[in-house]
């Protein structure tokens, strides 16, 4: 037995060599270790049939097999460190980064012409004292246009062409419905602007399907025509210059009465006319005029107590003057060319 297990250690010890140098990456070293020093391994079933040798045999074989179970391990472990080394410093190497080289740039954000337009406009109102309100972009028909004093058979919804969704309901064509939820409310004094998205039926070079709206609306005893006047004038020299030309002209809404547009000056021609103005030297931007009080007695303001005034804008009218451009597409299209001038 014991000349038997002598010869068999030998063997297993040759044969161990003979795998060791042919062992090339980490995994064959795994390879190796296991079948070697594993559960199943050679030298461990070795171990395993120490139990049939003669107690005096036994520290003979038992030397020799530790002898040899040890070598391995220190082997197999040296080899396995000096194979995840060399693996590691191959990666880096093939991985390794130049940072003797010029960094790459990043593009400077910037924010869209839209957006900070919209932000000059809040901030000129609230400048003056208004407060800001939001309110849902999916609306009813009621606080849409009803209370707008815009009956289902009014010329006026002509004007609003509607996107609507399931039960009835649809997107806001106007943020003027703010104006009614915060009336309904709030009691009176009232000085608040309704900033948001709307929706219309339109897409060409000055419409477009989405677009902003900033509206605002004043509230209280004794507010006259003159406080729209001078809310209204000055922000057009806020946001066009203190020079801005500004006029009043009479125009028709269904929830103001008397109602207006206001025009500047064109910033093309200085008033001079021109093709953008049409030779009239004055352009739109804006529509007002005092709370009709038929709007009043829908909200329960007693119309004989409580004056008001109320206006609306679109944000791309007022960035397209501001910035001298011709096609509202230009600020959905998401052209850097054209994005990178602002």
């Amino acid at each position: 037995m014991k000349e038997k297990l002598l010869q068999e250690i030998s063997s297993v010890k040759d044969m161990a060599m003979a795998d060791i140098a042919s062992v090339s990456d980490v995994s064959s070293a795994e390879s190796c270790r296991v079948k070697y020093l594993g559960k199943r391994g050679l030298v461990t079933a070795i171990l395993k049939s120490m139990k049939d040798v003669s107690s005096d045999e036994r520290p003979i074989i038992g030397r020799e097999v530790n002898v040899l179970k040890a070598m391995l391990e220190e082997k197999l472990g040296s080899l396995s460190t000096d194979l995840k080394k060399s693996r590691l410093e191959r990666s880096i190497e093939k991985d390794k980064l130049d940072i003797t080289l010029p960094g790459r740039a990043l593009p400077a954000g910037r924010i869209h012409p839209l957006r900070s337009v919209f932000c000059e406009i809040v901030s000129i109102f609230t400048g003056l004292g208004f407060s800001v309100f939001e309110g849902p972009e999916i609306e009813t028909d009621y606080y849409n246009f009803e209370a707008l004093n815009v009956s289902e058979d009014h010329p006026a919804r002509d004007m609003h062409d509607t996107f609507y969704v399931d039960d009835g309901r649809l997107l806001r064509t106007h943020t003027s419905p703010v104006q009614i939820h915060v009336m309904e409310s709030r009691k009176p004094p009232i000085a608040g602007v309704f900033p948001g998205a709307v929706y219309r039926r339109d897409n060409d070079v000055s419409h477009s399907p989405m677009f902003y709206q900033v509206e605002g609306l004043m509230v209280d005893k004794n507010i006259t025509m003159g406080d729209l006047k001078g809310v209204l004038s000055t922000f057009c020299h806020c946001m066009f210059g203190v020079g801005a030309g500004v006029r009043l002209r009479p125009s028709f809404f269904p929830f103001t009465e008397p109602s207006a547009e206001i025009d500047i000056r064109c910033v093309i021609c200085s008033g001079k006319g021109c093709r953008v103005c049409k030779q009239t030297g004055w352009l739109e931007i804006l529509g007002c005029g005092m709370v009709d009080p038929a709007v009043f007695e829908k909200v329960k303001l007693d119309p004989d107590e409580y004056s008001g005034f109320a206006f609306g804008m679109g944000v791309e009218r007022i960035a397209m003057l501001k910035y001298m451009i011709n096609d509202i597409r230009l600020f959905y299209e998401n052209d850097m060319r054209f994005l990178e001038q602002f």
